[in-house]
């Protein structure tokens, strides 16, 4: 309906890892690869298929060749040297043929490979609690869906089909060469001794990579962070501040991809003189063997023609070897989200094969009444926080019924754990001890779509989305007639919406509407209307709303919320005025509760707060001190 809250402000200077999405380890994220290529496994096989008969045809020509200059030195004719030419043709014709259908199937598998890859990241970012969200940061989750999505997509859809093809031309050559004769094999594997080059970069290009996308992702959340509080960075005068994070954070940037540019360094002029030496190798051992009456010309020239085509595919492989690694951590970042707390689970078939202890899914509530019972929670529950600062309770022992159709307000002073436990009641979060539940069902654990229906948090935050009016207001009722979208607007007092050029088909944003702080928060207020839960959660629902207007709105509320349950978090102390009960919240708990009449007549805590805030003139609005 609305953002239900925004991340608190992150450090200036923040660190990668902290309270980041977790990563997948080399286990998860080679099942979860191996789970993919099941998905498509006839698509794969094929490609591998296919990619071996091109190999193999490419065989024919630097043997055939051989036997032409054999032919020709033992006097051969014309003609025989003319069908063997033709075979070549006929065999590079194939492979050409065979190698590109190879690379057909080998993109479409990708294609559909990513198209799952990007299907399941969403449906694991929309499945994250807004807690976890708020604690990693949009940065990361950004990060993690576009450039690392973006470095998985192109692996799946190039890199895949090229080093598949690269890797059989390499293994069906190497073969040739040790089957035309075992000796200048030998001189042929030579080639192999790249590999310590190339195994000591893997064992190091893991971590670089990873820890160059934890840098991206810090610089994305701080650059974030500014851009969405740009003004009270100006009002606070804390631009040094700012520019000093920003600087750290591109100079973390720059490092870590100058160590990943130091291993290519190393890497590429090591497999190039890998290259060579094995041809040069054989050259002189054949040249030796071949003077000496031990093989033929024609068996030299082959296994050297066999080896210098060997450079191009190992040259494939690892101009690909880059991209193989830094997608690798790309994909275990992706990967990792699924290992966040989620809210609900993935579909069926991006899963493992559920296991016969799984849990089984949480009751439907009984009513709509809700219970909290001896709850305390602490920020930092969860998260990767070790600071004891970080689990100092906020809310200890709080006991509160919820009756269905109620009218109950929050009150207390700033800090004291209002809307904590306005959260808590929404299900964003879960109590550290104690339990919140609605119908005798934990909050927490419901179903997004069945939680929805249940209980909606409205807070000042908000969020106008691209698109039209009917766009924005239909993200909560996608069946809804205009009829009904232009009385939620009524409802809230959105006279403005009437005055636009193009009614419910404005465009709003960028190039069309830009609607203010108060239309934004009018509109998430209608959304709530179209959703129609039984209980709404309002912390500061209204702040952004001159008094007159917050006035008028809330009333039409309370008009449309009739029958509902309504828990409004009260920082002008009218709403608590017009409440059924009010709930008095002080240090993290709760000390009163009762009627406003009976709760003034007890001289109390709620007595002293509606004295101050009549003592500051309720016309104006003021806030409970």
């Amino acid at each position: 309906m609305t953002a239900t809250a925004t991340r608190p402000g992150p450090s200036e200077d923040p660190l990668p890892g902290g309270a980041a999405l977790p990563v997948a380890g080399p286990a998860a994220t080679r099942r979860a690869a191996l789970r993919l290529i099941r998905r498509d496994g006839r698509a794969f096989a094929l490609m591998l298929a296919l990619n071996a008969l091109a190999a193999g045809a490419g065989l024919a020509g630097p043997w055939l060749l051989g036997r032409i200059v054999d032919t020709v030195r033992a006097g051969g004719g014309v003609r025989t040297v003319d069908r063997l030419a033709l075979v070549i043709l006929a065999c590079g014709v194939a492979q050409l043929l065979l190698a590109r259908y190879a690379r057909y199937v080998g993109h479409r598998f990708g294609e559909r490979t990513v198209a799952r890859v990007r299907e399941q990241y969403v449906d694991r970012a929309l499945a994250l609690p807004a807690a976890v969200v708020e604690r990693a940061g949009t940065g990361d989750l950004t990060a993690r869906g576009t450039s690392d999505v973006t470095s998985v997509a192109r692996t799946l859809r190039d890199a895949v089909p090229e080093v598949c093809v690269a890797a059989a031309q390499a293994l069906f050559l190497l073969g040739a060469v040790v089957v035309l004769d075992p000796l200048l094999g030998l001189c042929g594997l030579g080639v192999l001794g790249g590999v310590f080059v190339v195994r000591w970069y893997l064992r190091q290009a893991h971590g670089a990579y990873l820890a160059e996308g934890a840098a991206t992702s810090a610089l994305a959340e701080l650059l974030a962070a500014t851009a969405a509080g740009a003004r009270t960075v100006e009002a606070l005068g804390l631009q040094e501040r700012r520019t000093a994070a920003s600087e750290r954070a591109v100079e973390r940037c720059r490092r870590t991809r100058t160590r990943t540019l130091f291993l290519r360094s190393v890497l590429l002029p090591a497999v190039d003189v890998a290259y060579v030496l094995p041809v040069v190798g054989v050259l002189l051992a054949g040249g030796a063997l071949h003077g000496r009456g031990g093989i033929s010309l024609g068996v030299v020239i082959a296994a050297a023609l066999y080896l210098r085509q060997l450079s191009d595919p190992l040259a494939t492989i690892l101009f690909w070897a880059e991209q193989l690694q830094s997608s690798g951590a790309a994909f275990a970042r992706v990967e990792g989200l699924g290992q966040a707390r989620q809210t609900r689970p993935a579909p069926a078939a991006l899963l493992p094969h559920p296991s016969p202890e799984a849990s089984p899914a949480p009751a439907a509530p009984v009513d709509d009444r809700i219970d909290v019972t001896a709850v305390h929670y602490a920020y930092g529950d969860g998260d990767d926080s070790r600071s004891p600062a970080a689990h100092r309770d906020v809310l200890h022992g709080v006991d509160l019924t919820v009756r269905p159709g109620e009218r109950l307000a929050l009150v207390g002073p700033s800090g004291a754990g209002k809307s904590t436990l306005g959260r808590l009641l929404a299900g964003i979060d879960a109590p550290r001890r104690g339990s919140v539940t609605v119908g005798r069902v934990p909050i927490a654990a419901l179903d997004p779509a069945v939680l929805r229906r249940q209980v909606v948090l409205v807070t000042q935050e908000h969020h106008v989305f691209l698109g039209t009016l009917r766009d924005n207001l239909q993200l909560a009722a996608p069946g809804a007639e205009d009829a009904a979208l232009h009385a939620a607007l009524a409802a809230v007092g959105a006279e403005w919406a009437a005055e636009l050029p193009a009614g419910l088909d404005t465009e709003l944003g960028a190039g069309g509407h830009r609607p203010d702080g108060s239309q934004s928060q009018q509109l998430a207020l209608a959304r709530v209307v179209l959703a129609d839960p039984h209980t709404v959660i309002l912390d500061e629902a209204t702040a952004l709303l001159d008094p007159r207007t917050a006035r008028h709105t809330e009333r039409a509320l309370a008009a449309v919320l009739k029958g509902r349950t309504v828990i409004a978090i009260a920082h002008r102390l009218h709403t608590a005025h017009d409440a059924d009960r009010v709930a008095v919240m002080e240090e993290g708990r709760l000390t009163e509760l009762g009627t406003h009449d009976a709760l003034v007549v007890a001289k109390g805590a709620y007595a002293a707060l509606w004295q101050s805030w009549h003592s500051h003139g309720p016309s104006e609005g003021s806030d409970s001190p």
